[in-house]
């Protein structure tokens, strides 16, 4: 009884999105993001871009207001030992920097924000040659890009960092960093390839990085177009296959 059973799947997805705007409208933040995820990936497994694209909003503000309560602290705390990732945090802004790497500041974000502590996390990599900070993140695929570092880093060489921080990070600069990753996140989606399957590669990449608006943005559209586009005839490129990929 496939008609049945699209009926109850239509209905699941949309109980839980009443559940989310219930918890977003409390300012549950974590707790309405989370059960908007669940709904995004019920809706895109059915192919119904109508509802996916709708879910995406409630997702984006969910979102920004986890990230608003973040950044709101003022204060950017840099994270660089593994014991420093074993000790609760507060909400708050959290820059990982070597030894860890982009893969340790995403288990920290997963596991801190299912025990409901309000984080905004990101990552950066080695001073490079030029000067610059790279800025990562990972999921199913990479994420990077590169911008100049806050005032008050130094070159220094004999450091994992090739750098010294002298002074507190902005959540100014912070925040220009993720603006940074996430235009690189969108930049690396092949505008060509057919809107179901942007669908899944925009997923992707707000999987390895949920902290973009632009990057939601470009998810309802491509979920937009899917609905009104014919089904792909091909299969779509992943991993080796996707000259865009890390």
């Amino acid at each position: 009884m496939p008609d049945l059973q699209d009926a109850q799947g239509v209905n699941r997805i949309d109980e839980i999105m009443e559940q989310a705007s219930q918890l977003l409208g409390q300012t549950k933040a974590i707790d309405a993001e989370f059960l908007s995820l669940r709904a995004l990936d019920l809706a895109v497994r059915a192919s119904d871009w109508d509802r996916a694209a709708r879910i995406v909003m409630p997702l984006q503000e969910s979102r920004r207001l986890r990230r608003q309560n973040a950044t709101d602290t003022g204060t950017v705390r840099l994270v660089d030992t593994q014991a420093q990732t074993r000790i609760k945090p507060e909400t708050g802004c959290y820059l990982f920097q070597p030894p860890l790497i982009a893969a340790d500041a995403r288990a920290y974000r997963e596991s801190w924000l299912r025990r409901g502590v309000q984080l905004f996390v990101l990552t950066r990599e080695p001073m490079t040659r030029d000067g610059l900070w790279p800025v990562s993140a990972v999921g199913a695929l990479s994420i990077r890009t590169k911008l100049a570092p806050p005032a008050g880093v130094k070159a220094k060489e004999g450091c994992v960092t090739h750098d010294e921080i002298t002074q507190a990070i902005p959540v100014s600069w912070f925040q220009q960093a993720a603006e940074a990753l996430g235009d690189a996140a969108i930049a690396s989606v092949d505008a060509s390839e057919p809107a179901a399957h942007r669908v899944l590669d925009l997923i992707e990449r707000l999987d390895a990085f949920p902290e973009h608006e632009k990057l939601h943005q470009a998810l309802e559209r491509a979920c937009q177009e899917a609905l009104v586009e014919p089904a792909p005839k091909f299969e779509r490129r992943r991993g080796h296959d996707d000259p865009y990929s890390f």
